[in-house]
Parts: structure tokens; C-alpha cells; sequence
């Protein structure tokens, strides 16, 4: 009878998140189209395939800093006629509301009561809602500045954020672009869907379990750093790039000061100095087509505080660290016809890491010392296939593979590793559906070979990687 309720139960949840479907499809369009079509007066579709993969305009109009406007300015001049002030009449502001349901193959067991299950079939409302400044701030400088409401922390706080000066030297002969960038999370500069920051999966759950390695450049250090860095895009070909980041966390106060700084041992893994960033890549154009290839890296030396009682490290000035350094390389093939979208994306990602600051942390803290040196490997493949912009479906699939540390890949409960290995491999299969191009509606489904380096048991309390498989609807409504 017991498993007869369970059944009964599962598919009430599948017929809800149906319901809950139906319902988001019949809503009405929004009102307006986001901050750059106001700025730009030009629809969603010149600058991405689908939001927020980029055409090759849409790589140029952020290459040269978001400024293209076709909005009434406000000027002043000086008695020579130079400008030295031009804003916007309207700023570009828009808004972005997402709501999910999320359910995972196999019910969670409860944070706090033993033998018990926590509710499966998560809805959120929101997931997150965002607010966007988008466009022009002067003739040469511009920025995206996203601010973020999480629901799983339940505040607002500084999301992907990229300020940018460009200017161009162009004749008939060539086109050179040059420019710098300020930005809170390495690749959210990137003009390519095939680097971290902007790649697919482009929206996911927030309420199922993930693997628990990722490299320090796939995301690992996103809101937590500012950076600043030079590029240079010459005959719409060949993309350099080279800068720096910097430990910069939001919400951190210190102990002393009770200000935002100075960084101390009471932070999460301060970098020791700065960590320096690049970038190459080559872009080939025919036709529809568009062909990029390309490299991109971070070297990082970091404090591990996560370790460290205060007293142990002195942030900034001494004491062991650990080194990480990433190495990446990716691609990306697009066409994009009158009434087909096709585009692959791919990336491949080795990181060194030297932990001697965490094994000096663990021996001096008597707890057992992960590896002197271990790597991480991180490739994906996605293809995405959009007919008349409105239908879509997308294919991924993620390895991530290392070496085996029992002392950083423990057991626990759904996010530990039984034999501490850091292996996991999945597929992700999405259809999107986009009735109105700052309208979007997408159900998604992962599969787990392997989690946490096992497909059973992955966990020692009997999980098993399938466990995690996660069903997700999501609205998404940018206005």
C-alpha cells in the first residue's frame, strides 16, 4: 500500500508541474522588450539567437561597449564643441522575473529529522528576479550591471556585472577595436556562449543536488572578485585579452573596521595578491556561418581560510597558499538562417592545483591532509537547434573527472563522495519554447551516469547517482 501512495504521489507531482506549465503558457506577453532594444530601438533578435546566446552583431555592440543609441540624449559641450555629457533621456533600465518547479528523481532526506524525506517538487516564486542597468553611460564607456533576488538567500545582491570603455581605429582597411573591462566573474566579458559565465546550461535549479567539484574558473570565483583587463579585436577575426582580478567579496565585514575591508583570514579563500587572466581566440565569418576557436586561463594563489582558524594565516602578507592554475580550450559553430538557429558549443578545462596551504592547515589543525598536488578536468558539448526562434531544443553533456582525495571529497549524505573521487558525467536535454522574444518558457531534464565519483552509493548512505535525475520547468520574463 505504501509504495501504491508513493506512486499516486509522484505522478500527482508530474501532473502538477503540467498544470503549472499550461498555466505560464497561456500568460500574456509582456508589456516592452528589454534595456538594449530600448537603448538600440532595435528587437531582441539582432543581438541574440535566443536570450543570452549572441549573433555576431550582438558580439560587436559588446565588444564596443554597449553604446550603439538610438534614444534621445541629453548633450553638453564645452567652446571648443567637445562633448562632456552625453546621457540618455530614458536610462535602459529592464526587469527579469523567473519562476521554477523542480523535482528530483528521488526525494532528499530531511537537513534535520532522521529518516525523514524532505518535499520533492520544489516551486519557486521567485527562483530569482533581477534588475538590469544596460546601455550607454557616455559616448565611449558602458555597462551591464545586473542586480540579483535570490530566493535561496532571500536578498538582493550585485549579480553579473561588466563596465566597459571602447573605442574603435577603422578605415577602409581594417577595423580595430580596443578597449577595458571591469567585471565581478572571469568570461562574463567573453562575447562566446562557449566559456563559463554565459554557457548552457543558460538557466537551471537552485533546488536539486550538483557535483560538488567545479574549477576554480567555471564559476567558482563569480561575485566574489573584481577584475580589470585590456582587449583588442582586430577585422572582426582575431580577440587578445589580458587583466587581472582581485579578492572582493560581497557582504564581508571585518572584524576591526566593521567595513568592507581590510580582507583578513575571516574571508573565504582570499586570493594572495592578484590572479591574472587571458584570452585568444579567432573568429571566421561566411555566409550565415560563424566559426570561433579558442583559449582562455587563470592563475590564482589562494589563502585556504575554509581551514584556518584567524590566528593561523596572515592574509596578504604570508603563510602557505594554495595555487590553482586553469587552462581552457573552446569552440563555437553558429548558423543562423531565416527560419533555422543551429549552433555547438564546446569547452575543455585542466586545472593544476598545488594545496600545500591546505595540507600546512590540516597537520597544524590535526585533521587528515588532502593531496599535495591534484587535477580537475572539467568538458562539455552542447548542441542548440531553434526553429523560427520560437521552438528550441538543446543537448549537453558535462564530464568532470580528477584526481581521487579522500581528504576533499568526503562522504555525506547527497553532496559527499564514498570513495573521494570528484568524477561525475551527465546529460542535460531542454525544450524551450519562446512565444515572445523576452518570453521564454523551458523544461529541462538531467541525467546522472555517475555522481560524485559513483553511479551507486556515491554518497555512503546509499544514494545512488540516478537518485538526482531533476525535472525542471522554468518561466522566464525579461521586460
Amino acid at each position: 500500500m505504501k509504495s501504491t501512495l508513493q506512486i499516486i504521489s509522484k505522478a500527482g507531482q508530474y501532473i502538477w508541474l503540467a498544470v503549472m506549465a499550461m498555466v505560464l503558457l497561456w500568460s500574456n506577453s509582456a508589456d516592452a522588450v528589454p534595456s538594449f532594444a530600448r537603448q538600440t530601438g532595435m528587437a531582441c533578435a539582432a543581438c541574440h539567437t535566443v536570450f543570452p546566446e549572441l549573433t555576431p552583431f550582438g558580439r560587436q555592440f559588446k565588444l564596443n561597449g554597449y553604446v550603439i543609441s538610438n534614444l534621445k540624449t541629453i548633450k553638453d559641450i564645452t567652446l571648443n564643441k567637445e562633448d562632456i555629457l552625453e546621457l540618455n533621456a530614458m536610462p535602459p533600465i529592464s526587469f527579469m522575473f523567473q519562476t521554477s518547479v523542480t523535482s528530483t528523481n528521488k526525494a532528499l532526506p530531511d537537513a534535520n529529522i532522521p529518516g525523514h524525506l524532505a518535499q520533492d517538487g520544489t516551486f519557486e516564486f521567485p527562483q530569482q528576479a533581477s534588475i538590469f542597468f544596460a546601455g550607454a553611460i557616455s559616448p565611449k564607456i558602458g555597462a551591464f550591471v545586473q542586480a540579483t533576488y535570490s530566493s535561496a538567500s532571500g536578498t538582493f545582491g550585485f549579480d553579473n556585472t561588466d563596465l566597459r570603455f571602447a573605442d574603435n581605429l577603422s578605415n577602409e582597411n581594417r577595423d580595430f577595436v580596443y578597449g577595458i573591462t571591469l567585471n565581478n566573474n572571469p568570461t562574463v566579458q567573453d562575447v562566446w556562449n562557449s566559456t563559463p559565465a554565459w554557457g548552457f546550461p543558460f538557466e537551471g535549479p537552485d533546488a536539486a543536488p550538483t557535483p560538488a567539484a567545479a574549477t576554480r574558473i567555471d564559476g567558482s570565483l563569480a561575485q566574489n572578485v573584481g577584475g580589470a583587463s585590456a582587449y583588442l579585436w582586430w577585422n572582426n577575426a582575431l580577440y587578445a585579452e589580458a587583466g587581472v582580478y582581485r579578492t572582493s567579496p560581497q557582504g564581508f565585514q571585518n572584524g576591526t573596521t566593521g567595513g568592507n575591508g581590510p580582507i583578513d583570514s575571516s574571508a573565504v579563500d582570499p586570493m594572495n595578491g592578484v590572479a591574472p587572466y587571458w584570452r585568444l581566440a579567432y573568429q571566421a565569418q561566411w555566409d550565415r556561418h560563424s566559426l570561433e576557436v579558442g583559449t582562455f586561463g587563470l592563475y590564482e594563489e589562494v589563502f585556504p581560510t575554509h581551514l584556518n582558524p584567524a590566528p593561523l594565516v596572515q592574509v596578504g602578507a604570508n603563510g602557505p597558499t594554495d595555487n590553482f592554475t586553469d587552462v581552457a580550450a573552446d569552440a563555437q559553430y553558429q548558423f543562423i538562417g531565416d527560419e533555422h538557429i543551429f549552433t555547438v558549443l564546446t569547452s575543455y578545462i585542466h586545472e593544476d592545483q598545488d594545496l600545500h596551504g591546505s595540507v600546512n592547515s590540516a597537520i597544524i589543525n590535526g585533521l587528515t591532509p588532502p593531496n599535495s598536488h591534484d587535477t580537475l578536468e572539467t568538458f562539455k558539448i552542447t548542441g542548440n537547434y531553434y526553429y523560427h526562434r520560437k521552438y528550441g531544443l538543446s543537448l549537453g553533456y558535462v564530464n568532470t573527472w580528477g584526481t581521487t582525495d579522500t581528504a576533499l571529497y568526503a562522504p555525506a549524505p547527497v553532496t559527499g563522495s564514498n570513495n573521494g573521487s570528484p568524477d561525475s558525467d551527465y546529460f542535460i536535454a531542454q525544450a524551450t519554447y519562446v512565444p515572445w522574444l523576452n518570453t521564454k518558457f523551458v523544461l529541462q531534464y538531467t541525467a546522472y551516469n555517475k555522481f560524485n565519483g559513483a553511479s551507486s552509493n556515491y554518497d555512503g548512505s546509499g544514494r545512488s547517482a540516478s537518485d538526482n535525475n531533476t525535472l525542471y520547468f522554468l518561466g522566464w520574463f525579461n521586460f
